[in-house]
């Protein structure tokens, strides 16, 4: 079956999906480390042993042993047919399935260069095209400095309508600029135009730190202040969330994330030291933007005005988290002084300021029922009644557990009513789904299996690889053909690698080894990776001259070139001690 689609839609489906993401999407994860964890979807467990690596793009369990990649989660997860899950991730990452017979064009190209491009081409811009003095002027105005500048990889879009057009035109045909979002189509006279011209540029990546689109604020008074990215394959507005690479860190250390409405608030309260920031992309928070935040965190505080709008925004964004909540998750509202933002307030009063008001900030229930109450007079019977019948079709989107219980409570109190008999909690069952085979303890750490386990980690190790010996030795079929894959498909992740062995007989070995914690795989990669391939070399070339030494023994008569060279032979040897 996984051979009927083409093996580069594979892996552009893999590399466009973000497995932490689809897998955080149905079980709820926990930062560790550089990976998450969570209790295996798969078995019945207490301890958490299931892993989803984000550098890998590869899921572990050390329990039952499954794993596999995006692909294989959902086939496992959903119980899909290998079609039916590519064809799934597929149209998450907006590209269409080829159909058999017809090529794969309509895959579309990698944008991600472009992309990168661009952002190389906003940067240098900022700093040495002769029109960039306004931009500098305006971002040491907003009191940015250079090293959130270039921490956030800031950059300028010059005036003009080719400017970028021109200077990445030796690289890319202007058609990809366009399906990137950063050039125009013209209408009728033909040819394209810079889509962002005389604007600082804001890149905005995903949480892998990939460039996705851009943000770009104008320099002057015109329409619109801020414009981004449109959508492409690779850049949905409703769903990104900018900064967050850069918060990553600061959001597992604090266990909490502020979202903010602005470019400028994230680059403010970063530079003040509130770096657990990010903000969404002018729009309204999404059911989306919430459950990929709540990966990261399990507290989410919203930043808003205090006026009206900040406050019917902070309902909107309440309205969509309560669906998403469940014990273990919270949501507060920070509401500002009128005529205050995130960005002014941080510069008047300091981080230390900031933290305090975060401290006090409004929980949601309390947010929740103090809007409520506003709109019925809890002191007449009809007014208890309205109450109950606002908050009844919220509160069903809550998960049941203790703070659907609470919430429930709480109304009680306000509506003088009984409290509703509380519902047991069943715990559901984890699906038995189809397991992988159990893992097996890798014993010993031959040379090419420590090599194999190192290019299916770290793939970028195969610059350290040179000439291969010839096979003749266990396993070194396997070491060929993953170092022919990486060569000529360079880039892939861990979990595209496995999928490309999908069919293999190797596979089993394959994703062990992509867990295998071998001590020697710990320190220098690139330095073990050539320490390796030189004595695999080294032992070839002594295999062959041992060779080469028994025929010249079981020769018999030989000619003085052949004992001369058995002479040295024997020689070298005994120097070595050998």
């Amino acid at each position: 079956m996984a051979t009927k689609i083409p093996s580069p839609f594979i892996d552009a489906v893999l590399a466009r999906t973000d497995i932490v993401e689809l897998v955080g999407g149905r079980v709820p994860l926990r930062k560790a480390g550089r990976d998450y964890k969570a209790c295996c979807p798969f078995h019945e467990e207490r301890t958490p042993s299931f892993t989803v690596s984000a550098d890998k793009q590869f899921y572990h369990c050390f329990g039952c042993g499954a794993h596999g990649s995006a692909i294989g989660f959902l086939m496992n997860y959903d119980r899909l047919a290998f079609v039916e899950a590519v064809t799934e991730l597929a149209r998450r990452a907006g590209l269409e399935m080829p159909q058999e017979g017809r090529p794969m064009a309509k895959a579309g190209p990698d944008l991600q260069p472009v992309l990168n491009a661009a952002a190389r081409y906003y940067q240098e811009a900022l700093r040495h095209h002769p029109s960039a003095e306004r931009a500098q002027a305006y971002l040491k105005g907003r009191g940015i400095t250079g090293a959130i500048a270039k921490g956030f990889q800031l950059g300028y879009a010059p005036a003009g309508w080719n400017g970028l057009l021109n200077a990445l035109a030796q690289d890319f045909e202007p058609v990809l600029l366009e399906r990137a979002g950063l050039a125009i189509a013209r209408e009728g006279a033909g040819g394209f135009y810079d889509r962002f011209r005389d604007r600082v540029m804001f890149p905005i990546a995903d949480a892998r730190g990939r460039i996705i689109g851009f943000g770009g604020r104008v320099l002057d008074q015109g329409e619109p202040k801020y414009m981004n990215s449109p959508e492409t394959a690779l850049f949905h507005k409703g769903r990104e969330i900018y900064g967050l690479p850069q918060a990553l860190d600061a959001i597992d250390k604090a266990g909490q994330v502020i979202v903010v409405e602005g470019y400028m608030d994230v680059l403010a309260l970063s530079q003040f030291g509130v770096t657990h920031v990010v903000a969404t992309l002018g729009t309204a928070t999404t059911r989306e933007h919430l459950d990929r935040l709540f990966r990261y965190a399990p507290e989410i505080v919203f930043c808003f005005d205090g006026d009206r709008a900040g406050r019917e925004a902070a309902w909107r964004a309440l309205e969509q988290a309560l669906s998403a909540l469940r014990d273990g998750r919270q949501v507060s509202f920070l509401f500002l002084p009128e005529g205050e933002d995130p960005d002014t307030l941080v510069r008047a009063e300091g981080q230390a300021g900031f933290q305090a008001r975060l401290r006090g900030a409004t929980e949601l229930p309390e947010f929740f029922f103090e809007t409520l109450g506003a709109r019925a007079d809890l002191s007449r019977l009809d007014g208890r009644a309205r109450l109950v019948e606002l908050a009844k079709p919220l509160l069903s989107k809550l998960a049941k557990g203790a703070l659907y219980e609470l919430m429930i409570g709480r109304l009680a109190e306000l509506s003088a009513l009984k409290a509703p008999q509380a519902e047991v909690l069943v715990p559901a069952r984890a699906e038995e789904v189809r397991r992988a085979e159990p893992l097996v303890p890798v014993r010993g750490g031959s040379l090419v299996r420590q090599a194999v386990a190192l290019l299916l980690q770290y793939p970028a190790l195969i610059k350290e690889v040179g000439e291969l010996p010839l096979a003749g030795r266990p396993g070194m079929d396997v070491l060929a053909a993953l170092v022919v894959l990486l060569r000529e498909t360079p880039g892939l992740t861990t979990g595209a690698i496995l999928e490309r062995f999908a069919d293999s007989p190797h596979r089993s070995t394959l994703a062990r080894l992509a867990v295998w914690e071998y001590p020697s795989l710990l320190p220098d990669h690139e330095g073990v990776m050539r320490d390796i391939m030189r004595t695999l070399n080294e032992q070839a070339r002594a295999a062959k001259a041992k060779e080469r030494h028994n025929f010249l023994i079981n020769k018999g008569s030989l000619t003085p070139e052949e004992q001369a060279e058995l002479v040295a032979y024997l020689r070298s040897r005994n120097a070595e001690g050998q």
